[in-house]
């Protein structure tokens, strides 16, 4: 996966290095490292230049990420999955149930990673895969995976300073306590298990859940989540703290009575594009098997 891309130098850019101007527009170290180490990685009016070289006004910056090899121990699988989103930097997908986002033990060849890797392969293109955000294997809807280094260390940036607004839709058991709220209860390991969560006021990380119920009908609540922050198993946790937990969830609601899986859908994904800083928003419509709780 190849992508270049030119830059301008304005008066009020320089004078500067390649280094310190590229920097500032997300290119991390290990991308400055590759570029020394690709032939004409660098090009300044042509020539090809160092992260050393300085920048004057009205030059022309022309930059080439180079990627060879596709990422190792991924094989390529023809396994179903949508695409809501593509363009040269970024992909947004519609993750199914039962689809982990990484191989793993016992799960070599059913993941996302698979099948992105075949749809690339199958256009005779190198992919490593770069997945922006985490969905649980239960868990369906949007995620994005970067197509390139750079919009990987851009998006990876905006994840840590929370500027990914990620929203969900739960199905809940019983009626909630207020149709909006927030809930902010602390998160920590479970102290006999190496999964489960608990709220813990002594120890636990800070984590705050904003919640808006939608519908209510036959004792479950379609309700939409905002995560302020990215605890594991926040919502899951959250929902069971106030009395309303999602069913199908194998470890704090394990009631398969109407759905196989936990009823947890990412429905949408806000973020400014990585290379143009155009506002994304993207959104999946609510899973059947979630919807048949309230038909």
């Amino acid at each position: 996966m190849n992508r270049t891309f030119t830059y301008l130098i304005t008066q009020k850019d320089s004078p500067c290095t390649v280094e310190s101007y590229l920097k500032k527009r997300g290119y991390s170290h290990p991308i400055l490292v590759q570029l020394k180490k690709t032939q004409n990685g660098i090009l300044v009016n042509q020539k090809w230049a160092y992260v050393k070289t300085i920048l004057n006004p009205d030059d022309k910056l022309e930059i080439h990420l180079e990627e060879t090899a596709s990422s190792e121990h991924i094989v390529p699988v023809e396994l179903p999955f949508s695409i809501v989103y593509e363009d040269e930097d970024i992909l947004v997908v519609n993750k199914p149930a039962d689809m982990p986002i990484h191989p793993s033990i016992n799960n070599y060849e059913n993941t996302l990673a698979n099948a992105v890797a075949y749809y690339y392969k199958k256009q005779g293109e190198t992919f490593i895969f770069r997945c922006i955000n985490r969905l649980d294997r239960d868990t369906t809807g949007l995620l994005i995976i970067a197509k390139h280094a750079l919009s990987a260390s851009i998006l990876s940036k905006q994840m840590k300073a929370r500027e990914i607004r990620r929203t969900y839709l739960a199905v809940c058991k019983g009626q909630l306590p207020a149709e909006v709220g927030i809930i902010n209860a602390p998160i920590a390991r479970k102290a006999d298990s190496a999964i489960e969560r608990c709220v813990d006021f002594s120890n636990g990380e800070s984590a705050v859940t904003h919640y808006r119920v939608r519908y209510y009908q036959n004792g479950y609540s379609l309700v939409e989540l905002h995560l302020e922050t990215g605890r594991t198993h926040q919502i899951r946790i959250h929902m069971q703290y106030l009395g309303n937990p999602l069913p199908g969830d194998y470890l704090y609601c394990p009631d398969y009575s109407k759905i196989s899986r936990t009823a947890l859908h990412s429905y949408r994904l806000a973020f400014c594009h990585p290379i143009t800083g155009k506002r994304m928003d993207f959104y999946a419509p609510l899973p059947t098997d979630m919807a048949a709780f309230f038909q």
